[in-house]
């Protein structure tokens, strides 16, 4: 979860002044957590704790009414609501938060129960589902020890993802767009063509478009793969809050973790 948590900060500043080169800054002072953030951190309590992860989420996301680029309109609505409910979204949304799910232990289907509960919450609609399945499936792939390749097989055959296009085809021709559609295959290619953790993220975020969301869901991956770098690591710690920072860290000593009772 900490690579996407870092996709995120380090995307942030392009999300809606996106550039088309690998050559920038890291961090600087306009970086920031986004609502990426936000929800990753309350699906990572949530299966931690037990507790509902729609209410986890809203929790979190009422603490912090205000992270850097916002809220997107019907989630922002759905914050808001004394009585939120699931509105039928295919956004990108539940891709983004998704990774925490792929560190489940266990079989395979508590991965992808446990990604499906993240999701209905607010993305219900068929597409957003299979987005969080899939991130969460790569990634439990991924820290199995399969090599990159052996994503292509789950992404295409199973999700039916378009793996076809090169980073440098979508960059010529991107423009934003938030669905899992076009968001989540983007990733899964800019992870595939990537080398090590940092230069999937410089990848990402490169290809314009959704940044910070697309760099957060290809971190979620290189983490798996890659691992993070440990002075990169401490970087993007330092960019949290300390209640943050505390729930990452408490995370990551008790991954793989299994599926917790509450959500059997």
């Amino acid at each position: 979860m900490l690579g996407a948590i870092a996709g995120d900060i380090i995307g942030s500043r392009f999300e809606f002044n996106n550039t088309r080169r690998t050559d920038f800054a890291l961090f600087t002072p306009e970086s920031g957590f986004t609502d990426d953030t936000v929800c990753t951190v309350a699906v990572a309590e949530a299966l931690l704790r037990g507790t509902d992860i729609g209410e986890t989420l809203h929790r979190w996301c009422r603490r912090y009414p205000n992270p850097t680029g916002g809220y997107g309109g019907r989630f922002r609505q759905w914050v808001a609501s004394d009585n939120p409910r699931p509105y039928n979204s295919f956004g990108n949304g539940s891709a983004m938060r998704v990774s925490p799910c792929g560190w489940i232990d266990g079989p395979l289907e508590d991965v992808l129960k446990a990604a499906r509960l993240s999701a209905v919450c607010t993305h219900n609609h068929p597409e957003g589902v299979k987005g969080a399945e899939c991130i969460a499936e790569c990634i439990r792939t991924l820290r199995d020890g399969s090599e990159p390749d052996a994503l292509r097989s789950i992404v295409t055959e199973r999700y039916g993802y378009d793996l076809t296009p090169t980073c440098d085809e979508i960059r010529r021709t991107n423009t934003f767009d938030e669905t899992c559609q076009v968001t989540v295959p983007q990733a899964i290619i800019c992870f595939l063509e990537s080398t090590d953790f940092e230069h999937a993220l410089r990848l990402a975020v490169s290809i314009g478009g959704d940044s910070d969301t697309i760099a957060a869901i290809t971190g979620s991956l290189a983490e798996a793969h890659y691992g993070i770098p440990t002075a990169l690591a401490r970087e993007v710690i330092a960019h949290l809050p300390s209640e943050m920072s505390h729930l990452v860290i408490d995370f990551i000593a008790n991954r793989p973790l299994p599926l917790h009772p509450n959500f059997s």
